[in-house]
């Protein structure tokens, strides 16, 4: 895989890297595993709330009142 980043993008992951004592390619695998992880933890919410809710759809409604 290649990725291409602007020179900009180089640059700040360059200067993140030397702060952390890390290489680029650590600092920007570690920054796509956690958005893996958190993409996953959102649809995990989303399947239990589109299931959950409206099973208490009528409780959650009276408690609103």
């Amino acid at each position: 895989m290649t990725l291409r980043l602007s020179e900009d993008e180089t640059r700040q992951l360059r200067d993140r890297a030397e702060r952390e004592g890390r290489s680029m390619q650590d600092v920007a695998k570690s920054a796509i595993r956690d958005y893996i992880d958190r993409a996953d933890r959102r649809e995990s919410l989303e399947e239990v709330l589109a299931t959950e809710l409206p099973r208490y759809a009528d409780a959650l409604e009276r408690l609103g009142q």
